[in-house]
């Protein structure tokens, strides 16, 4: 008897051990997706090698566009990239399956099972897909060309076959180390890994969108040019940083640059408090109608591209706009109000305001609806009036919702984004009115200066998160509590 708990003991370790790894190899399967290293769909110099597999298999534009030539030479069939791109998407679809079988190993043994077998399934489907892959490469190695389309084998495509296989023979050990579940077994998540696949998919989409970009921080490490080949022949180290400091006229830039940036983050962060005063006075009027009218007149602006917004403000401020046809009709000179650089700062700021105070009091005008009547009634009971009982009561009860938002509002006090600044500029107002993120913008993509690009917008992430935890720090030093 205590032979068999020792042994169902010892089954059990081995196989939450065999799971956790299991789970991890799944989630580096997928990463694998989205890295153009480990292709291993790049079979020949045509494929482009900034494109990673999940690229290949939803987009068969991007794979073939440096097929065209070779295509019409003859040096290619177009079969091989058409089997290549099929065996993409089976891949795709069978590591897919995998991913949902790692989920369904959070449930119970019913669902582990059924699991397992999904991640038998899946491996068995990315087989064929790296057979399609391996035919596709056989006839490009067969062209009359091979210095042209330079057929080769990735060692991607060893190294993610060798993990789906790995992934499917764990799943069959599972399989077999698990008991058979009962009759009445049922095939369910706990709560708790409900929530959590709830949210997966916003993690994802953050890891992709936000960290796994920071990969292009390698550019600022080489001698890079937009077309060219990122290879270790043009690596320069620490060049592109000390250029940034070293060079007078980057140096004036940066200055200039972080003035204005300041200036327009400073001018946002100082009236931050309008958007909670105005929810608060919407949530005064009585009349549900006119509350519902102002509350979706002032949102809707925010929903309204920048390109839109500096089509009305050619309408009306334009010198041949609303403003300078009154102007002319009372005897005065037409004036283009957009071409100056005057109090370009405040523009900017107005503009942003009326773009996004409407957008910004939704959260204010919930935080008011989650404070307890009870404060209001009592201050009635109190003798307390409508504004004292929006200073005493509403007010108090929402400015732990704003220290959440001013706290966060520092730390991006460098992002003000580059649409709106990109949309208003002119020659006339360039220099007070770029900002970080336009800077960045104009030197990467207008002058071609990537690397020095890639260097800006590091020290700009790096300087953000310093300053994230430092106003936390503040927040919790004054207030006693953060938000990290």
């Amino acid at each position: 008897m205590h032979t068999e708990k020792t042994v169902k003991s010892s089954n059990e370790k081995t196989t939450a051990i065999l799971f956790f790894l299991y789970r991890l190899l799944i989630i580096l399967i997928s990463i694998s997706l989205f890295i153009p290293a480990i292709n291993p769909a790049r079979v020949c110099g045509l494929v482009n090698d900034n494109m990673s597999l999940f690229t290949s298999a939803v987009s068969y534009s991007a794979l073939t566009a440096n097929t065209i030539r070779a295509s019409m030479r003859g040096w290619i069939q177009d079969s091989s990239f058409v089997i290549l791109y099929i065996s993409s998407i089976v891949i795709c679809l069978g590591i897919i399956g995998s991913v949902a079988s790692g989920c369904m190993s959070l449930g119970s043994l019913k669902l582990k099972r059924l699991g397992n077998l999904l991640s038998i399934v899946g491996c068995g489907v990315s087989a064929f897909g790296f057979v399609g892959i391996a035919m596709s490469y056989l006839q490009l190695e067969q062209t009359t060309k091979p210095d042209k389309v330079q057929p080769m084998f990735q060692t991607g495509y060893f190294i993610l076959m060798g993990a789906i296989i790995l992934v499917a023979i764990m799943s069959i050990v599972l399989l077999l180390l698990q008991p058979k579940p009962g009759e009445k077994d049922i095939a369910e998540l706990s709560q708790k890994y409900k929530l959590f696949l709830l949210i997966l998919p916003f993690v994802v989409l953050t890891f992709l969108f936000s960290y796994l970009t920071l990969w292009g921080w390698r550019y600022a490490f080489f001698d890079y040019k937009a077309g060219e080949t990122l290879s270790w022949d043009k690596f320069v180290g620490f060049k592109w940083f000390t250029y940034l400091f070293k060079n007078a006229a980057t140096r004036s830039d940066i200055v200039r640059v972080m003035v204005n940036t300041f200036a327009m983050s400073g001018l946002g962060l100082f009236f931050s408090w309008v958007p909670m005063v105005f929810a608060i006075f919407l949530c005064e009027i009585k009349n549900t109608k006119i509350r519902r009218f102002i509350q979706t007149f002032t949102t809707i602006p925010n929903f309204i591209s920048w390109v839109l917004v500096y089509s009305v403000a050619c309408v009306i401020f334009a010198s041949d706009g609303l403003v300078s046809s009154l102007i002319q009709a009372n005897g005065g000179e037409a004036v283009n109000f957009l071409m100056s650089g005057k109090h370009i700062w405040l523009k900017m700021f107005l503009w942003g305001m009326w773009k996004g105070v409407g957008w910004s009091a939704i959260i204010y005008i919930a935080g008011i609806s989650g404070i307890d009547q009870q404060l209001y009634e009592a201050a009635t009971v109190d003798g307390a009036g409508r504004f004292q009982r929006m200073w005493n009561v509403t007010m108090p009860g929402l400015i732990p919702t704003f220290m959440v938002l001013f706290v966060m509002g520092v730390a991006g006090i460098l992002s003000n984004g580059l649409e709106q600044y990109l949309v208003f500029q002119n020659a006339i107002n360039k220099n007070p009115i770029e900002v970080l993120d336009l800077y960045v913008y104009n030197i990467g993509i207008d002058k071609g200066k990537i690397p020095l690009s890639t260097v800006v917008g590091m020290s700009k992430s790096i300087i953000s998160v310093a300053l994230l935890f430092g106003a936390n720090r503040v927040s919790k030093i004054v207030r006693g509590n953060s938000i990290i």
